[in-house]
């Protein structure tokens, strides 16, 4: 084995990249509705908005706008600053817009399933973006292929439009069409609609992804998290509750509530890793729930150490908690290189080490001849890890403790996160000190499930916790078996 992990001897370097070895949630979704007509520029807004939601995807971006009477758009491949400049802004003019970013899993990173998608129906255009997963996609799909409908990508969310222009035909009213989607399709979803005069929010039965909606003093805000808002300075109203349709039309705001779910299931890696720290979703803190995770793993884990320090950037939360629970001091350790992204060269046999000190590379001054205990938020596949560990003690760290601020992750998730095998996770093949081995920690805790589901302090809803345990909120297809992930 090669000094810098197993990985390092596999083939394929893509399993080099760090972003392999972590969860990614599929998408983000922000939309406005100006009340004051042509008064806003609502496609520099959602730029804005956009900007906010990178973190929840990195591989594409696409903004549609409306003027009342027709819908224009524009979407690549890229970051969100890369895709859109001042001159492209200008060419999209209207008093409505929505927009989208992608993290591909399964489905093809490919521009045609970049989004919002924009389709024509005999009612007019119809703008959807998408946060999330339908486990019965190809279901429903196949279908519809067979009565006749045509497919231009491989993702689901053309599935969930074309299934509204398909009521749509025997529907009074776009609510109604998608009242009646909902009731076809099984999975996550955060969803924004817009057609040329009104824009609806649509949230999962079960919130398992975060909707929320805002205001300004002369527009509507829908966006995935309340960062969004708050980039675009708009006041916070309300989550969209799970289960709900919010219509926004003639400077209104409307609610019908298609699902009553009591036992709702918003995804808890939303506070673990996805969300921005400086996000509040369904009543919680994320940064809160972080520092509190910190906090119980140093009670139910302690350990003798010297400095604390955490894995940028999910983890430094849960590092002030533990050092503020434990009275070891914090320190910063880690330095993490923000700008690599999925195009990074793979390096060569010879350049492998430089490659690694690239992405994350330690401040020896921190840790030298200390016993180091170093918070992240999970473990995936764990190479990233081991390799975090080794730099460490390659720069002086006398003893490194490795402390994680979720539970083992066992089970693959169905609902927009991209781990659809168990094979994927090295919690499901070994045990809690075979896993230490592996990153050459000298002890290894993680929260555990009772911890973590108490650090959403003043959270209104219950959780989805089936990559920890199995036990999924709606029924999933067996493992292997075909179903879409390609939000």
């Amino acid at each position: 084995m090669c000094e810098f992990g197993q990985c390092m001897q596999c083939e394929n370097l893509d399993c080099f990249d760090d972003r392999m070895d972590k969860m990614h949630e599929e998408c983000g979704v922000f939309g406005i509705y100006s009340t004051d007509n042509n008064d806003m520029d609502v496609a520099g807004m959602t730029y804005y908005g956009l900007y906010s939601l990178q973190h929840r995807g990195q591989e594409s971006a696409g903004i549609a706008v409306s003027d009342k009477e027709t819908i224009v758009f524009h979407k690549d491949m890229g970051l969100v600053p890369e895709i859109f400049d001042k001159v492209l802004l200008t060419h999209l003019q209207g008093t409505m817009a929505v927009g989208h970013v992608r993290y591909s899993t399964t489905g093809a990173s490919k521009r045609e399933n970049a989004q919002p998608i924009v389709v024509r129906s005999r009612n007019g255009q119809i703008a959807l973006a998408h946060n999330g997963n339908i486990v019965n996609a190809s279901i429903l799909r196949e279908q519809m292929e067979d009565n006749g409908t045509i497919f231009q990508t491989t993702n689901d969310t053309e599935v969930l439009v074309n299934l509204v222009t398909k009521h749509s035909i025997t529907s009074e009213t776009l609510e109604e069409a998608v009242e009646k989607m909902m009731k076809d399709v099984k999975g996550s979803y955060g969803l924004i609609l817009m057609t040329a005069n009104k824009m609806l929010g649509v949230r999962d039965p079960y919130g398992i992804r975060p909707l929320c909606i805002g205001r300004t003093s002369s527009s509507y805000v829908i966006a995935s998290e309340s960062c969004a808002l708050d980039a675009v300075n708009a006041e916070f109203i309300r989550d969209i509750e799970p289960g709900e349709i919010v219509t926004i039309e003639n400077n209104e705001i409307r609610s019908i509530k298609v699902f009553n779910n009591k036992d709702t299931k918003l995804c808890i890696f939303e506070f673990v890793y996805f969300a921005r720290p400086d996000s509040v979703i369904d009543g919680a803190s994320v940064q809160q729930s972080r520092y509190e995770a910190g906090k119980l793993l140093a009670i139910e884990h302690p350990v003798d150490a010297d400095v604390v320090i955490g894995v940028p950037d999910s983890g430094i939360s849960a590092a002030i908690g533990f050092s503020k629970q434990t009275g070891i001091p914090y320190g910063e350790g880690i330095v993490k290189n923000r700008y690599v992204g999925r195009t990074f060269i793979q390096p060569s046999q010879g350049m492998r080490e430089v490659a690694v000190r690239i992405k994350h590379n330690a401040i020896k001054k921190t840790i030298e001849g200390k016993r180091v205990v170093i918070i992240d938020d999970s473990i995936v596949r764990g190479t990233t890890t081991r390799r975090i560990v080794k730099i460490l003690k390659k720069a002086g760290a006398k003893e490194v403790h490795m402390r994680v601020s979720s539970p083992p992750l066992k089970f693959p998730c169905y609902f927009g996160i991209d781990i659809s095998s168990r094979k994927e996770l090295v919690a499901d093949k070994l045990s809690v000190e075979e896993i230490r081995e592996m990153i050459c920690a000298d002890s290894l805790g993680y929260l555990s499930l009772e911890g973590l589901l108490q650090t959403p302090v003043d959270s209104r809803c219950g959780f989805c916790s089936a990559c920890l345990t199995g036990d999924y909120p709606i029924e999933v297809p067996a493992e292997g078996d075909k179903f879409s992930c390609g939000s």
